[in-house]
């Protein structure tokens, strides 16, 4: 057995210097407890979540733009087929003019005030009162009817032009928001297939990790419509994730959700976004089946509440529809339709 010596009383250095060592040995405790290659792959799994994260900003993004150019579409075609009616009925009540001038001249020579009337510019002729009093009544009122008929035409055809410039920004902005999710995910897929397979195993769980005090059984739906929603989403399980798509064949988030419900009859809006805004919003503990969870700050993310704690979601690409612990990720608000 070795002897044991009184040691000297340290100096202020030397108390420093054994608490710098002290503190190194139990950081090296700590990090020994860690494989090497442990902080690689979580640095990975971090930015693989965060790619998908904006992926996912974008991808709603995505799909407003292409909401509101789907609108415009219908508005453009509805405001086209409203502009030839117009014009056939412009063209129809010149033509009544025009042989309402004919049987004139043929008796006897076309009058100044239907010379006015065939003008080119028929307000014009109107704003001119000193001649109003050499048009019959009859005239008079055919007259102003095409005025408001030509007036009427170029208004709407304004607004079309609008709408049309509307529709090719709307239409260059999906293009923008599409490049944009492709590029994120394809990150996201290059650097999930570059890990181990035990590694993108584990991202994979983590990814269905549920945080504690999270409702458990939600009993019965809250209406038939949100019982009619469950059952589709239900059938739903194991489609594929498909960004921008709504079904049937595939999913993104918000897409599962409006497509369950309009399997029960019932229009949302299509991103989680406007979703989180679909009906009344009620706290957590009080979720049940069909109401629709919303998660992270920016509302990027939503699923529906099955019961038992759980959510049927589209998750990302790679991940079919499943169940997932509802507190899989922050939630922000949890709507009722």
């Amino acid at each position: 057995m070795g002897s044991h010596r009184r040691l000297a009383p340290s100096s202020g250095s030397d108390r420093s210097t054994t608490v710098a060592v002290g503190l190194l040995s139990a950081a090296a405790a700590v990090l020994g407890a860690v494989p090497a290659a442990a902080a690689p792959h979580n640095d990975a799994r971090t930015e693989v979540d965060r790619l998908y994260e904006e992926a996912e900003r974008a991808t709603e993004a995505y799909n407003a733009a292409d909401e509101r150019a789907g609108t415009l579409r219908a508005q453009v075609r509805t405001a086209q087929d409203d502009l030839a009616r117009q014009q056939e009925r412009v063209n129809s009540m010149r033509d009544a003019l025009g042989s309402l001038a004919g049987a004139q001249y043929r008796s006897g020579g076309l009058a100044p005030s239907l010379e006015l009337l065939l003008s080119a510019d028929p307000d014009d002729y109107l704003d001119k009162a000193s001649v109003l009093d050499r048009v019959s009544t009859r005239q008079a009122g055919r007259l102003r009817e095409l005025q408001k008929a030509l007036r009427t035409l170029a208004q709407d055809r304004a607004e079309t032009t609008r709408k049309l410039g509307e529709l090719e920004r709307s239409r260059k902005a999906v293009a923008g928001h599409k490049k944009t999710v492709e590029r994120k995910l394809a990150a996201a897929r290059r650097l999930l297939n570059s890990l181990p397979d035990d590694a993108r195993a584990a991202y994979d769980r983590a990814t269905r990790s549920g945080r504690a005090g999270l409702p458990g059984p939600g009993g019965e739906a809250a209406s038939g419509r949100a019982a009619a929603a469950v059952a589709a989403a239900r059938s739903a399980l194991g489609k594929p994730y498909v960004w921008g798509a709504n079904g049937p064949g595939g999913f993104d988030c918000s897409g599962l959700t409006q497509w369950s419900y309009a399997q029960a009859g019932v229009a949302i809006p299509r991103t989680s976004q406007a979703q989180r805004h679909a009906g009344r919003q009620i706290p957590l503990s009080e979720a049940r089946p069909g109401d629709l969870v919303v998660y992270r700050s920016d509302a990027s993310h939503v699923g529906m509440y099955v019961g038992n704690g759980q959510v049927i979601h589209a998750p990302y690409p790679g991940a079919p529809v499943r169940h997932d612990p509802v507190g899989m990720m922050p939630i922000s608000s949890v709507t009722r339709v």
